[in-house]
């Protein structure tokens, strides 16, 4: 890829992430942030009065990365495996509406499929 053309990427995610970032530090509920790379998918439950993170999951995690087949963990079905995971750590710390921060990503693929994963297990956004 060109560095052109990838520096052009990056510069309009981050546009995105600071559009959606507004709207989000206006509510009070807990945010569910996601961020993905190639190879992973991260999900993590932020406190946005102190600050501090609640819970975090990946495809990382031995949990995680347990449950799911040779098929790797980059893809759709390793991102519902994080959203479920995600929600039953929200549930057992008695959370249950969240915002979500897709962090500047499309909500396209594996982040979609790790939001509706997240939302069948119980979470409100």
């Amino acid at each position: 890829m060109q560095t052109k053309n990838r520096n052009e990427k990056i510069r309009k995610r981050q546009s995105r992430r600071a559009r959606v970032r507004t709207s989000i530090d206006r509510s009070e509920r807990v945010w569910l942030t996601v961020y993905r790379s190639a190879r992973h998918i991260y999900a993590q439950l932020d406190d946005p009065e102190s600050g501090k993170t609640l819970a975090t999951v990946s495809t990382r995690q031995k949990g995680v990365a347990g449950e799911l087949s040779d098929a790797g963990t980059g893809n759709v079905a390793a991102a519902k495996a994080v959203g479920t995971a995600i929600a039953k750590v929200a549930k057992e710390k008695d959370i249950t509406k969240v915002v979500f921060n897709r962090n500047g990503f499309l909500y396209h693929g594996r982040v979609k499929a790790l939001a509706d994963a997240a939302r069948e297990a119980g979470l409100e956004f």
